[in-house]
């Protein structure tokens, strides 16, 4: 890996916005994350009764945030493009965790910031929060995600 370009991409956004579940998907879809695993954590996910969050708990891997269905500490993962070595760090959108969510900031460079296009939610006190913070900390690249366009 010592060819390719290192990057840290970290998720920001408001709890609930879907930044967990966002980052399982592509990583699944672009063939990171195995069927295998994928099987396991639906089952998982089916055995907490939150049947949608298989993809969410690619990240959410500690047993409270399983249960509880929010992102409470940063995670790190790494991935692999053809021209990039790229770890991806999910932060907690929750208030109660912003000082998580601060620590993953503090570490990336590029931040892709979640906006739930949910009738009713879209930009979000913390979305502008974390908007603010990520500036201060020194991102200035950020690609805005509207997810959940299907609700």
């Amino acid at each position: 890996m010592a060819d390719k370009h290192h990057i840290n991409v970290m998720t920001a956004g408001h709890v609930d916005a879907g930044k967990s579940t966002l980052i399982g998907r592509l990583l699944y879809d672009t063939g990171a994350i195995r069927e295998e695993e994928m099987r396991k954590l639906k089952e998982i996910a089916a055995e907490l009764k939150k049947e949608t969050f298989e993809f969410a708990f690619v990240m959410d891997t500690v047993k409270e945030e399983r249960e509880r269905g929010v992102t409470i500490d940063i995670m790190h993962r790494p991935f692999n493009t053809q021209k990039w070595f790229m770890t991806i760090i999910d932060a907690p959108g929750h208030r109660d965790f912003v000082k998580n969510m601060i620590t993953g900031a503090a570490q990336a460079d590029v931040a892709i910031l979640v906006v739930s296009a949910k009738p009713g939610e879209g930009v979000q006190e913390q979305t502008k929060e974390h908007a603010w913070l990520m500036k201060v900390l020194g991102i200035g690249q950020l690609m805005v995600v509207l997810n959940k366009m299907d609700a």
